[in-house]
């Protein structure tokens, strides 16, 4: 608690201009906020505590770091002060919380979120659920959170991204390893960051088959096709149900029937406006039995989810099987609410990856993926310029590219992933969105980038 209390202290310095307020719940958390408190006061400073609990009730960590703040000359109100403040600091709930606020407490996160004050919460925001990023009460609107030990899952993933704000890691001096759950970084995957042989051909680097395209959706198939071709694929052969000659904006893309790129594929996409017609169904059907390396996307995943046959073949295909659900997308694969998925994303995920033995990608803020081996990784890269119509058909292009570049599914998806929101966070930098930016502008992003760290990061 002592060093938990200093690191964050620390932080507090950093931020403060002026008075700092002190919320100190009635648990460890509240603890760590007394030490905030009494070290503030060494440095020089006059903080306010607000405390409404039983001291006797305390932990005993907390209880001692009560007694050393008193015993400091410390004090304590048991009502929110009207005066002005430089910094709060939230030290209400941590990581244990499961229930909504209510009552005084649920009175104090209100008057501080609406102090218009920075607010430093300790280890999670005070209201979020630390493990799922679900939100269920009033929670705190954190200008910076200092996450204890090591990063949790709810801070990543669901609201926490929106309530946290800049993360900072104190681990206390203590080795936790990495357990099943990581932070997606290019180091996952830097071994297949490799340069190309000045030996090479198109036929080096795999053939790409999206099947899609059906009538008023072909442009879901040609954005994953021109993603694909882009970030490397040799051949792409968008396998389109609505029969059209070329793409003009993309010739070099090799337009077919579904059987005829079938036929030619090294790996199989599906999805990308595909639709959910007989045709699409018979469609779905069929790549089961091609042993090939499979994403499945979009309507693609909506038919796997009403066809029990389908998900029997899923979950026993010798073939590496990838699936890119949506929340929704997600809720009827598992026969669930879409609240339900976003209640515990990484529970969900790692469902999902068991039920039909696949890589799975459950997108959304903070991404989860998760393998069948119950591995599970969440994704920081991104912004909202992402919830666009398209951008999703772009990651399944994206994926198919480094699967036909023989990188391994877990690698590729890791990849992928994380190198879509690097684009869409290089566009806003650029100053093309969050709002208004297009699928489109993400595909030149995403190959400027993957060459930029093939040069700079390649073993």
């Amino acid at each position: 608690m002592e060093r938990a209390g200093a690191c964050a202290a620390r932080i507090a310095l950093e931020m403060l201009e002026g008075k700092a307020l002190i919320l100190a719940g009635p648990g460890n958390n509240g603890g760590d906020a007394f030490v905030v408190a009494r070290l503030l006061k060494q440095a020089g400073h006059l903080p306010v505590v607000l405390f409404a609990g039983d001291p006797a009730r305390l932990p005993e960590d907390a209880r001692g770091a009560h007694g050393a703040w008193l015993a400091g000359g410390g004090r304590c109100l048991a009502q929110f002060p009207e005066d002005r403040f430089g910094l709060i600091v939230d030290g209400l709930f941590g990581i244990g919380l499961a229930r909504p606020i209510d009552g005084l407490y649920a009175e104090w996160i209100e008057r501080a979120n609406a102090s218009g004050a920075p607010i430093l919460a300790l280890d999670t925001p005070s209201g979020l659920n630390a493990l799922t990023g679900q939100v269920t009460g009033p929670v705190i609107r954190a200008t910076r959170t200092v996450a204890f030990i090591a990063l949790k899952p709810g801070l990543l993933t669901g609201e926490g991204p929106d309530l946290c704000g800049r993360i900072d890691v104190c681990d206390l001096d203590l080795d936790v390893g990495a357990g099943d759950g990581q932070v997606v970084s290019p180091e996952l995957f830097r071994a297949y960051l490799k340069p190309r042989l000045r030996n090479s051909h198109k036929g080096s680097f795999g053939s790409v088959a999206i099947l899609g395209g059906a009538p008023g959706m072909a442009g879901a198939a040609l954005l994953a096709g021109r993603a694909a071709l882009k970030l490397g694929a040799g051949r792409v052969y968008p396998g389109m149900l609505e029969t059209l000659a070329v793409d003009v904006m993309q010739p070099e893309l090799m337009l077919r029937s579904p059987d005829d790129a079938l036929r030619l594929a090294s790996v199989l996409a599906i999805g990308p406006g595909l639709g959910q017609s007989p045709s699409a169904e018979a469609l779905l059907a069929q790549v089961f039995d091609c042993d090939l390396p499979l994403i499945i996307d979009a309507d693609g995943l909506n038919l796997l989810a009403k066809i029990p046959q389908l998900q029997r073949k899923c979950a026993v295909s010798p073939a590496p099987t990838l699936l890119t659900p949506h929340p929704a997308e997600a809720a009827r694969l598992l026969g669930c609410l879409p609240g339900a998925i976003q209640a515990d994303r990484v529970t969900a995920a790692l469902e999902l990856a068991k039920r039909f033995s696949a890589h799975v990608a459950l997108k959304g803020c903070g991404t989860v993926v998760a393998a069948p081996d119950g591995r599970w990784f969440i994704n920081q890269s991104g912004n909202p310029g992402l919830a666009s119509a398209g951008s999703g058909d772009v990651l399944t292009g994206m994926l198919a590219a480094l699967l036909a570049q023989h990188w391994p599914p877990l690698e590729a998806l890791l990849a992928a992933v994380h190198l879509h929101g690097v684009a869409a966070d290089a566009c806003v930098a650029e100053g093309r969105g969050p709002v208004g930016l297009t699928a489109t502008e993400l595909i030149d992003a995403a190959r400027r980038t993957l060459n930029r760290w093939i040069a700079e990061l390649a073993c």
